[in-house]
């Protein structure tokens, strides 16, 4: 199943679109893989990331996320338009393989510099 990083509801209703499920929708259809928007939330709002250090984004992003799909055995592909340190795909994969997901692998469009 292919997973976009979810964005917190406050976010989406300012944003009014997920980046990562437009970027995910065309892939599912291409690849022929199911597309999960729905039971993988962002639970909080969290602080924004620009500027912080990884230590800083992953203690931001703890429990900042929710699975409420059975995910038991699946590999999951997860889905995000920007990576910088990863530490928001490595939370959204811990919640996935704590829910029983089998394998996650990520997959995003662009990669800031590393410095």
């Amino acid at each position: 199943m292919i997973v976009p990083v979810p964005l917190h509801v406050g976010r989406l209703a300012e944003r009014g679109f997920n980046q990562a499920l437009e970027i995910a929708r065309p892939l599912g259809r291409a690849w022929q893989i199911p597309v999960v928007a729905r039971g993988v939330t962002r639970t909080r709002v969290t602080a924004d990331q620009v500027g912080l250090s990884w230590q800083a984004r992953k203690k931001n992003l703890r429990d900042a996320f929710d699975c409420d799909i059975s995910v038991n055995g699946a590999r999951v592909l997860l889905i995000d338009d920007v990576m910088t340190t990863g530490a928001t795909l490595g939370a959204l994969a811990a919640c996935l393989k704590k829910a029983g997901a089998a394998a996650v692998s990520n997959l995003v469009i662009a990669r800031t510099p590393l410095r």
